[in-house]
């Protein structure tokens, strides 16, 4: 089963996620695990579970919209939102929302594979106090978390989204992406298209894929609707120089936000920035080191 789901999130490019679960009412996100948290290779009877409360947080580079997309389910729940411990020994939640490892620290999550491997941004939602409701009450929770689930759902279309074409208009499936300071990057689908959820703010986004001069671009993300953001790739061998556009002012509040960075190449020449794909995989690498061993 965990290798299917393996599979599955490798070959659809998910944008957004919320793992159901029971035990608590609490809205979860990452990180689970933490950087001192190894997974035991040695001994079958390895707790996966670390400890439980009291733990530090272990926060993402995206801890802005992860902290915002808990707030969301938490805020639109009648329950949640409260904070209310569901026994008198069990933690209670500020707000409805916890960073996964400063509630307990776990290994191997879903919600961090996700987000480290493919920039999913899943939270864990955990519904109810009861671990194993019965199908009786399944009408209950339905009531109590359909508003939470469709404000959730939307948050989908928050963001920037667009196209990574090349110089003739093509898509180029699998480049590689990462908004500049938040070190967990993402891919095209095979129609070249991306999505990335971000909140209100400007921001630089790199862009790499092999054959083609790495691009930087800035934008804008405004709250009432997505970025809409296209991005073209030259084919390395054409020498181009790593060209930076300058940041685009946006439109009038409420208009729609458009931007097609097809320029023509500077006719000055000079390599990319050698550093520039390292900064993409370095991030990740490090993450990777840290969560998984």
């Amino acid at each position: 089963e965990t290798d299917a789901v393996k599979e599955w999130t490798s070959k659809i490019q998910f944008v957004l996620s919320g793992g159901l679960h029971g035990g608590a009412l609490v809205a979860s996100y990452p990180f689970d695990n933490t950087p001192n948290t190894r997974i035991c290779k040695t001994s079958p009877l390895c707790s996966m579970f670390q400890s439980y409360g009291g733990s530090p947080p272990s926060l993402t580079p995206d801890e802005d919209v992860f902290r915002h997309l808990a707030l969301t389910y938490s805020n639109n729940h009648p329950e949640m939102h409260k904070g209310k411990s569901c026994k008198s020994n069990s933690p209670a939640f500020p707000e409805g929302i916890t960073n996964g490892a400063a509630w307990y620290p776990l290994t191997g999550g879903m919600q961090d594979f996700n987000y480290v491997w493919y920039g999913c941004m899943e939270i864990t939602l955990e519904l109810s106090c009861c671990k194993y409701p019965t199908a009786s009450d399944l009408p209950k929770y339905w009531q109590e978390n359909k508003m939470s689930l469709i404000k959730f759902l939307a948050e989908a279309h928050r963001g920037v989204q667009g196209f990574v074409l090349d110089d003739s208009g093509n898509p180029i499936e699998k480049a590689s992406l990462k908004i500049k300071g938040r070190d967990v990057g993402f891919q095209t689908t095979k129609y070249g298209e991306f999505w990335r959820i971000l909140l209100p703010g400007v921001y630089k986004l790199e862009v790499y894929a092999d054959g083609y001069t790495p691009r930087e671009v800035d934008f804008m993300v405004v709250e009432q609707h997505p970025t809409q953001l296209n991005v073209t790739l030259f084919q390395s061998k054409r020498q181009d120089t790593f060209y930076r556009p300058q940041f685009q002012q946006a439109q009038a509040q409420g208009s729609q936000h458009y931007y097609h960075h097809h320029v023509p190449p500077p006719k000055q020449q000079s390599p990319a920035d050698p550093g520039f794909f390292s900064s993409i995989t370095s991030g990740f690498n490090s993450f990777v080191n840290n969560f998984f061993g």
